[in-house]
């Protein structure tokens, strides 16, 4: 298919660093156009120490940290950082919590494959990309789809009117994303290709400002930044992901976070489904909540809690085969360059009941 490169270059140094260190873990058949957060997970490895087992650590009484990705979304997690109910469980575990924030999904489960993360939120088609690049990923929970948070913008002129019309058109989306997947589910329901229209790999930051500039025709993308640019005037709405979507999101961590960490994972998944509880139940305080996060009006805020369903949802046989699914499409698109099995990156049903809380179990 046709691929614009980006306007947004780097130094030499910076492209000599990330290349090395995409070459280092694996990635640089997948996930190409991410080399910038990959060098961020460098340096945030290098700057956080990593955890270690109690067990064996020299000097226990020191906390150990739990990495968890920050959510700018109108989400349980981004609740959850704000409550602070997550620190005052883990204190008596002997661990804190940083919260770390990234562009998208794919430059999570590299920070998490590079030591600088330890646990991720992305959609059903990064840890695809991930399993692909042979990264020991562990699926944790999964939730609702929430399609309708995910649209393709135009720009607000433009004379585009279906997504028929997008045939030739630069379209710009995170590579290996939800807007990705969703592209590709659009255009086939036109009776399109993912080659008919040209593809525009692209952060969801620098994304935001070409599309801003007229730089490319459509961009597939999801909350705050469909709501900022609707309501600055920049760009509309063509469709959102509310008949498209057919997977939920997932939680995910390390094999090696797992196996040493499984209480720390079961404190924090219970921590989490009661944010997304109280979530649901609050959309007015939610909004007040989350409006310096999200940089959007409370009002504005309340009109989106519609937008989400809510709730973390345990792993089934159900949701395996579905994410087989997602990889095997990826994998006739020409887009990873082997067949995945992600059953390698599932636990079994006796691993899922010691780490999810009843609760979750309960959602089924």
């Amino acid at each position: 298919m046709p691929v614009i490169k980006p306007r947004f270059e780097f130094s030499k140094s910076q492209k000599i660093t990330r290349r090395s260190l995409f070459f280092a873990l694996g990635y640089c058949l997948v996930l190409s156009t991410a080399l910038s957060s990959c060098s961020e997970a460098k340096n945030n490895a290098q700057q956080s120490p990593a955890y270690s087992d109690p067990a064996t650590s020299s000097n226990t009484t020191e906390k150990q940290t739990v990495r968890i990705v920050r959510s700018k979304q109108l989400t349980g997690l981004a609740v959850l950082e704000k409550q602070g109910s997550l620190e005052k469980r883990l204190e008596p575990l002997g661990f804190k919590v940083q919260w770390s924030e990234f562009a998208a999904g794919p430059q999570q489960l590299e920070a998490i494959n590079a030591n600088a993360l330890d646990i991720a939120s992305t959609a059903e088609s990064p840890p695809v990309f991930s399993q692909a690049a042979g990264a020991p990923l562990v699926y944790l929970a999964t939730t609702h789809s929430s399609g309708q948070a995910t649209s393709l913008l135009v720009p607000i002129n433009s004379p585009i009117k279906s997504v028929a019309d997008l045939k030739g058109k630069k379209v710009a989306f995170q590579k290996a994303s939800i807007g990705h997947y969703l592209l590709v589910k659009a255009l086939e329901k036109a009776g399109l290709k993912l080659s008919d229209a040209q593809s525009v790999f692209l952060p969801p930051p620098d994304a935001n400002v070409a599309f801003s500039q007229n730089k490319v025709d459509a961009w597939f993308i999801w909350e705050p930044f469909v709501t900022r640019n609707v309501q600055n005037k920049v760009g509309r709405v063509l469709i959102d992901g509310g008949e498209l979507r057919d997977t939920g999101n997932f939680y995910s961590t390390s094999r090696q976070f797992y196996q040493a960490h499984p209480d720390v994972i079961k404190v924090f998944l219970e921590e989490l489904e009661k944010a997304e509880i109280w979530t649901k139940e609050h959309p007015k305080e939610v909004a007040q909540l989350l409006a310096p996060v999200t940089q959007l009006d409370p009002s504005i805020l309340e009109t989106m809690h519609s937008k989400y369903n809510y709730g973390v949802l345990p792993i089934t046989e159900k949701t395996i085969t579905k994410q087989q699914e997602v990889a095997d499409k990826w994998y006739s698109l020409g887009l990873i360059p082997k067949k995945v099995d992600v059953k390698v990156g599932f636990l079994t049903p006796e691993e899922y009941i010691k780490i999810t809380p009843a609760e979750v179990l309960a959602n089924k």
